[in-house]
């Protein structure tokens, strides 16, 4: 009875939007611009090609903004969503490196060998270089192409690089995870080392400079020095809000009153971002950009909720093909929007972006063939219904088999102990294992063992391997009815076996020790080459290198500074 019961109580909380007040043309904490912006007219919509601004952050939880019933302050997310068009059946990839590549490649991780897991910084791999990438594909349109943040593809050798793969600049990590202010990288007991780079070059002189105001200011330097007149094309990747949990004190401060630290260092970690969208979008209009830009909204994936994010209504977390892993926040903000001021329920995917973004810059998708997306500006702009009718979540065959899974619980077609996951019109469906099923309310968060919700993950996954939902009716993921439509399931599970036959091998190296910062100076970066013929014989020393007393003096100085600070933070909360 308990799990109908909260049904009604998360309709409440999604109904529960409401809009916090704030001078939209005044900089915040983050902005390095002046206080008097200078309004530029521009030409009718599309009388040029648009500037194009694509935000993503990263485990920003789907319950965790203002205008999904947040607890969290997102005042200028909330505006621009109103502004423009909320996009509430959008869906994301439930972990980092895969939808970073849907949306850089247009394809699904079947078709780019990354359907297992994520790039590690020690892997020999990265995003496949036959791949013509977004950024590629609006260069050739006359775009100037910028990258701020999180790359997460790969950098084994330079081909890899974000300078390589179509931007023309850079400032950013390579890795998945690093500290907000040293910008240091641990994969592992002792593999640690320096992240943080300016095109193709180590970026010694910034560390302590917090990264998502860092990234910020960077996106307001290159509007300042770039015309208007010319379309330009920025990617903010923020780090943000993945872990490490860190803020500066000012936003910690205002939610002081949260129980859960998780959750508090968290919310100040969305807000602080959500402070520097604001600047972003007071620098386009300070430097005449705005009446002639489409800004994108988009999460990377779900919540991690033992970091204190929040997905909630919606079941699951973050590396899980639950909803709450998978559905995302998104929306679109541009002057040039025809229907604007509303919400879209159009079906769209990560993939879309890039037929999407490179229409709009009147760019040319013929020698781009066979993409999984979709260009889906009609659907946004006009209210036009979504040329998508299906998405494939993945097929990952090499992450762990269900026990109780086989080929007869699949209709002698499909292996259901393998894990994948397909929705089609309204339908979706779950095999093998889906990852941790929970339904989590962000007042609990880090406090759930022994609770209902724990005991149902329990035994709804004790002994099955196949799941399906209407999820148009259930967005929830209540009501599993692969027993009562053996009919539906069997046809999502033909879908499985199509998509399956088009899959590539999956690429998942094994970790080199050659990758290891000690070999680079102290920092991530590219360490083989096409020239490198030497095969990395184990258990070599290092070899010498001209930074290594500069380097142990940075290890030293980064280890005083990181406890130095730990009990800073520690006398704070």
């Amino acid at each position: 009875m308990a799990v109908y019961a909260l049904t009604g109580f998360s309709l409440v909380s999604l109904l529960s939007f409401g809009y916090l007040s704030w001078d939209w043309m005044k900089p915040g904490l983050v902005a390095d611009v002046a206080t008097d912006p200078m309004e530029k007219s521009l030409p009718p919509a599309f009388a040029r090609p648009p500037h194009i601004i694509f935000i993503l952050t990263d485990d920003q939880g789907y319950h965790d903004v203002g205008y999904h019933g947040s607890d969290i302050q997102t005042p200028t997310l909330d505006r621009l969503a109103a502004e423009g068009v909320k996009l509430e059946n959008y869906y994301i990839q439930p972990i980092c490196t895969p939808s970073r590549s849907q949306l850089i490649t247009g394809r699904y991780q079947i078709h780019t060998g990354l359907q297992h897991s994520i790039i590690r910084p020690r892997q020999p791999n990265c995003l496949p270089l036959d791949q013509v990438t977004l950024p590629q594909k609006l260069q050739e349109a006359g775009y100037s192409t910028h990258m701020v943040g999180k790359w997460h593809l790969g950098f084994y050798k330079k081909e890899c690089l974000p300078t390589r793969r179509g931007f023309d600049t850079f400032l950013g990590s390579l890795t998945g995870n690093v500290d907000y202010y040293t910008y240091d990288n641990c994969d592992g007991p002792g593999v640690c080392g320096y992240d943080l780079h300016e095109g193709e070059d180590v970026a010694w002189d910034q560390s302590g400079k917090y990264s998502t105001f860092l990234y910020a200011q960077r996106v307001s330097k290159i509007l300042a020095s770039h015309s208007p007149k010319e379309p330009i094309f920025i990617y903010v990747a923020f780090q943000a809000v993945h872990t490490p949990l860190q803020s500066p004190k000012e936003y910690i401060y205002r939610y002081r009153s949260m129980g859960n630290v998780a959750r508090r260092k968290y919310a100040a970690m969305v807000t602080c971002m959500d402070e520097a969208v604001k600047n972003i979008t007071w620098a386009l209009k300070k430097y005449g950009y705005y009446d002639n830009s489409v800004i994108v909204f988009s999460t990377d994936n779900g919540g991690q909720t033992f970091s204190g994010g929040s997905n909630w209504p919606l079941r699951g977390r973050k590396g899980t093909y639950w909803e709450g892993g998978v559905r995302g926040i998104g929306f679109v903000h541009s002057p040039l929007i025809k229907r604007k001021r509303r919400t879209s329920w159009a079906l769209v995917h990560i993939t879309d972006w890039y037929p999407t973004l490179v229409s709009l810059a009147r760019g040319n998708l013929s020698n781009v063939p066979d993409l999984d997306g979709y260009n889906v500006w009609p659907a946004i702009s006009e209210g036009k219904e979504s040329p998508r009718t299906e998405i494939l979540h993945n097929i990952d065959p090499l992450y762990n088999h269900a026990k109780y899974g086989s080929l007869e619980d699949g209709f002698g077609i499909w292996n259901t102990a393998v894990q994948a996951s397909i929705r089609v019109g309204e339908w979706k469906l779950l095999t093998g294992d889906p990852g941790y099923s929970d339904w989590i309310p962000p007042q609990t968060l880090t406090n759930f063992p022994g609770s209902w919700w724990n005991l149902e993950r329990l035994t709804d996954g004790l002994r099955k391997s196949v799941w399906l939902f209407n999820i148009t009716a259930d967005p929830y993921e209540r009501y599993d009815l692969s027993e009562q439509r053996p009919d539906v399931v069997r046809t999502l599970l033909t879908r499985l076996v199509h998509y399956n036959q088009t899959a590539i091998p999956v690429r998942y190296p094994a970790e080199n020790p050659r990758a290891h910062p000690d070999f680079n100076g102290g920092a991530w970066g590219p360490w083989a080459s096409e020239e490198d013929g030497v095969e990395w014989e184990g258990g070599r020393e290092p070899l010498k290198s001209r930074n290594k007393k500069k380097k142990c003096k940075i290890c030293k100085l980064r280890s005083f500074f990181r406890k130095l600070n730990t009990r800073l933070m520690s006398n704070r909360i």
